[in-house]
């Protein structure tokens, strides 16, 4: 019996130590990027964005928490800021708009509380191609250790683009109607 759970010990610490090994092997940032094609021009898109108060409209992380706390800071684009508080499903966190272009570039400080602390930069762009216009919507950050662990066991490019899709989705909606 001693031997058995000897053995048990060792595989469990050979797997912790084989999991620790290979979080080291992935990169030290992260990049997430998704776009979608709106047939509308960017003068109609970039507002929707540009504005916090808009972003109920559109945000898949909105209507996560019905009960969700919301706090606005200054106007549309740059030094407009937005903080929230909710449930699990949206953590908190603030988003300070640094960079705004109108109509082609957004780039947002997004920094989260919890459930996990990160300090990353949004930014989205809005490229004109004929009657539509190509937007763009991409987050990237450093991936400190904890982050590199969570990697080997969650795909995160996958579980975020997949919010993204569906932002750029309800803003495809929105802007064609």
């Amino acid at each position: 019996m001693l031997k058995a759970i000897a053995v048990i010990v060792i595989l469990l610490a050979v797997g912790i130590v084989g999991v620790l090994g290979f979080a080291l092997t992935k990169p030290d940032t992260f990049r997430v990027e998704r776009s979608l094609a709106v047939k509308a021009p960017a003068n109609a898109v970039y507002p929707l964005v540009a504005d916090f108060h808009r972003w109920t409209a559109w945000s898949p992380y909105e209507g996560r928490d019905p009960a969700m706390k919301r706090r606005f800071g200054g106007t549309e684009g740059r030094g407009a800021t937005y903080a929230w508080d909710g449930n699990n499903n949206v953590g908190a966190g603030h988003m300070e708009i640094l960079e705004a272009s109108a109509p082609s570039k957004l780039r947002i400080k997004l920094d989260f509380e919890r459930p996990f602390e990160g300090h990353n930069t949004a930014e989205f762009t809005f490229v004109p191609q004929g009657d539509a216009t190509l937007v763009t919507w991409a987050m990237s950050g450093p991936a400190p250790f904890l982050s590199k662990v969570m990697q080997v066991f969650i795909n995160m490019d996958n579980m975020i683009g997949k919010d993204f899709e569906a932002g750029l989705a309800s803003l495809k909606k929105l802007t064609e109607k």
